[in-house]
């Protein structure tokens, strides 16, 4: 009976598990391309434990669980672009398998399997599987999460809330947002009006996960302004998650929806469907993180990515249903259906995998100071963060003196380490005949004091010789007096060089 139902959980699982892989591995260096949240993990991934812990304290402690994670995977396997990206694209398989087995336990297997395959054709979700960072891999945990609640659900027990509450405080250490999930599984417990003991199971689990996870939420709050940069709500955002949810909640009316595959033993039992599991799950951390934003701007879709978990189960009956009415073989429909998705999406999976998916590249920016740093000596960044395309590709940089470090990204517990004062970086300018200046492409955003001084000294004391945009970021040759000696005889040969190099 047991090795019936492992062969049956398999072939639910196995075609959405299968296509999610298929989809990560597809192209997964991105044209050998790297951008700076990925630059973040692969310096911070590279540091001993010790000082991963002595970083988090500081920075990035809602990331300090997975870039331990990394720092195991990359001692273990080796550092390149397919070690940085396979957890996510392994985790995103995963979560694809338990969504498909969560739709089939509350449906049917139709359901569940065609629930598991919308979710990996989700642009956002292939998008995230192919980047090195934790995004993918709190999607498997909250799904793993939801699989777990269901179970609980359907018979209490101590192991099962104990599962639960590990996987939803895990989920939480890679990325605290994951707690809207256990804010939409308590709007799922309500619905489902399970009685006191299964009621009491689930407070006390969702009670110990959010105390365990309370020390990251606090020390996050005091690293507020590393998401000062997130804009507010716009109304792009708005329509696209109203609309999303508008689709969930019409899905929910149908009858493989409210219907329960599990209730055949007590009332608790069959008030749990798939609609009351997936509504929640895809409107309560989109509308929760959106209505946040309308004071605090922290809508950022790859914060709420395990909310498509929930819609693509309501896909999933969707195309149940459509295969009922038409009296159609799924074996045929699933495929079918999933063929057309492919094409119909094929202009945007093409894109996601290619070098301008993403807003920069840390790795051509290295490339193109690695041709300059023999006519230079010394090296600048404006803004201080840029600083991540040395600390990723070192040797690039050999030679070149950083004018404005006083004390570097390890010793400092800090990503882009600690830049000296005005009067010293100015001096060490001074002191300088060429130097190279790593920024972004664009009218250029010196906002702090010592991003100021930088440019103004560059005004005032040195000519630009040459400037090229690489793949998002901008890399300039400024000399002092002509440019003859850095290779660039005029400004017109520079103003030519930044229009070539446009992407």
């Amino acid at each position: 009976m047991g090795g019936t139902v492992r062969h049956g959980r398999i072939s639910i699982c196995a075609g959405p598990a299968a296509l999610a892989l298929g989809l990560g591995l597809w192209g997964i260096t991105r044209e050998h391309s790297m951008w700076r949240d990925e630059a973040a993990t692969w310096q911070a991934a590279h540091r001993p434990l010790s000082e991963i812990a002595h970083m988090v304290g500081q920075v990035d402690v809602v990331h300090g669980l997975y870039y331990a994670v990394m720092h195991t995977v990359f001692a273990l396997f080796g550092d390149s672009l397919v070690a940085l990206r396979l957890p996510s694209v392994l985790a995103t398989a995963t979560a694809c398998a338990l969504t498909a087995l969560v739709g089939a336990r509350l449906s049917t297997r139709v359901a569940g399997a065609a629930g598991g395959l919308a979710l990996a054709v989700v642009p956002a979700v292939q998008e995230h599987a192919q980047e090195g960072r934790s995004y993918a891999l709190v999607l498997a945990f909250v799904a793993l999460a939801t699989w777990l609640l269901v179970r609980a659900l359907e018979r209490p027990g101590g192991r099962r809330w104990a599962g639960y509450a590990a996987a939803t405080l895990i989920a939480a250490w890679l990325n605290w947002f994951s707690l809207f999930a256990l804010v939409a599984h308590g709007v799922t417990v309500v619905a489902a009006r399970p009685g006191r003991t299964r009621l009491v199971g689930w407070l006390l689990a969702a009670s110990a996960a959010v105390a365990a996870a309370l020390p990251v939420i606090l020390t996050s709050r005091a690293q507020a302004s590393q998401v000062s940069w997130i804009k507010p709500l716009g109304w792009s955002t708005v329509l696209g998650v109203l609309i999303t949810v508008a689709i969930a909640a019409l899905c929910t009316r149908l009858p493989q929806a409210r219907g329960s595959a599990t209730a055949r033993e007590d009332a608790p039992r069959a008030r749990l469907n798939l609609a009351v599991v997936a509504l929640p799950l895809c409107a309560v951390p989109q509308v929760g993180l959106a209505l946040i934003s309308v004071v605090k701007p922290l809508y950022v879709t790859r914060y709420v990515l395990f909310a498509y978990i929930g819609l693509a189960l309501l896909i999933g009956v969707l195309l149940a249903a459509i295969a009922a009415r038409l009296t159609a073989d799924a074996r045929v429909l699933l495929p079918l259906a999933l063929t057309l998705a492919l094409l119909a999406l094929l202009p945007i999976e093409l894109r996601l995998r290619t070098e301008q998916s993403r807003i920069d590249d840390v790795l051509s920016a290295a490339a193109r100071v690695g041709q300059l740093r023999d006519t230079a000596d010394g090296v600048l960044y404006i803004p201080a963060a840029r600083r991540d395309t040395a600390l990723v590709s070192p040797q690039a940089f050999a030679g070149l003196r950083d004018l404005a470090l006083a004390q570097g990204p390890v010793e400092s517990g800090t990503l882009k380490g600690i830049e000296a004062g005005p009067h010293d970086i100015e001096r060490a300018m001074l002191r300088a005949r060429r130097i190279v200046l790593v920024t972004d492409p664009g009218p250029r955003q010196a906002d702090t004091v010592r991003d100021l001084t930088k440019q103004r000294v560059l005004d005032a004391h040195f000519v630009r010789c040459s400037a090229s945009v690489v793949r998002g970021r901008q890399v300039s040759l400024y000399a002092r007096g002509t440019c003859h000696r850095a290779g660039r005889p005029d400004a017109r040969s520079a103003g030519q060089s930044l229009a070539d190099a446009r992407p």
